[in-house]
C-alpha cells in the first residue's frame, strides 16, 4: 500500500465535493421545482445514487488499482473493519458525547451572534413529519445506510490508512480538513457545527485503527439528528 499526499487526497475529496455541490445547488432544486415534491425526497435519491453509491464504487476501483483481491482479509486488514473491543467502544461512545457537547456549544455561540441558526441546508427542507408522511422515513433509511457506509469505507477505510503513511500522526488533521471540504455545499453555518465530528472522528479512527469506530460515531450522530429534525425537535 502506497501513501497518498495532499494532491491525490485533494483530488479525491475535491471531485466528491464538486459533485455534491452541483447536485445540491442545481439538480435537487430543479427536480423539486418541476415536480412539486419536497427537496428532501430528491436529496435521498440524488445523494444516495449520485454521491454515496459512487463513493463505494470508487473505493472498489481504488482497491483494485492497489492490486488488492477483494475478500474477508481485505475487509479486516486493508480497510480495518475489525471486531470492536471494549476500548474501541469506549472511545466511540466517549467521542459521541464530546462531539455532541462541542457541536451544541458552537450552535449556541452562533445563536448569540446571529440569532437564528440553520439546522439543515435548503436542499433538505421539509415539513415536520405527520402520520400520513411517515413513509419518508422508509425512503431515508436505505439512503442513511449508503451515506454512512459509502463515506466510511472510502474515507476512513481506503483513504485514511494511505494518508497515515505520508502524514504520520497528523493524518487525522489533514483528513478532517479534507472531509470538511467535502461538506462545503452544506453552507458555512452547518460546516462550523460539523467541525467537532470532522476532527474527533478522524482522530479516533486513526488512533484505534478500526473503521467500525467511525461507523458507530457517524451513524449515531447522523441518524438521531435527522429523526429529531423530522419531528421538529431541531
Amino acid at each position: 500500500m502506497k501513501g497518498i499526499g495532499l494532491l491525490y487526497s485533494f483530488l479525491v475529496f475535491g471531485i466528491a465535493s464538486t459533485a455534491l455541490f452541483l447536485e445540491t445547488q442545481f439538480l435537487i432544486p430543479f427536480l423539486s421545482k418541476h415536480t412539486g415534491l419536497e427537496p428532501i425526497i430528491f436529496w435521498f435519491i440524488v445523494a444516495g445514487f449520485g454521491i454515496f453509491l459512487p463513493l463505494l464504487v470508487s473505493a472498489y476501483f481504488i482497491l483494485k488499482s492497489e492490486g488488492v483481491k477483494i475478500g474477508k482479509d481485505t475487509w479486516e486488514d486493508r480497510l480495518r473493519f475489525k471486531k470492536m473491543n471494549k476500548a474501541d467502544w469506549l472511545w466511540s461512545i466517549s467521542s459521541i458525547f464530546v462531539i455532541g457537547i462541542l457541536s451544541l456549544a458552537i450552535i449556541k455561540m452562533l445563536e448569540v451572534l446571529l440569532g437564528k441558526v440553520e439546522s439543515h441546508p435548503s436542499f433538505m427542507n421539509f415539513e415536520p413529519l405527520t402520520p400520513g408522511r411517515y413513509w419518508i422515513l422508509l425512503v431515508w433509511f436505505p439512503y442513511w445506510l449508503l451515506n454512512i457506509m459509502g463515506e466510511e469505507i472510502l474515507w476512513r477505510g481506503v483513504i485514511l490508512p494511505r494518508q497515515e503513511i505520508v502524514f504520520k500522526e497528523n493524518a487525522w488533521l489533514v483528513h478532517g480538513i479534507l472531509w470538511g471540504i467535502f461538506h462545503v455545499a452544506f453552507g458555512w453555518q452547518l460546516l462550523l457545527t460539523l467541525v467537532p465530528i470532522l476532527f474527533v472522528q478522524s482522530y479516533v479512527v486513526q488512533r484505534r485503527k478500526n473503521s467500525w469506530t467511525g461507523v458507530v460515531i457517524h451513524a449515531v450522530i447522523n441518524g438521531p439528528s435527522f429523526i429529531a429534525i423530522s419531528f421538529g425537535l431541531l
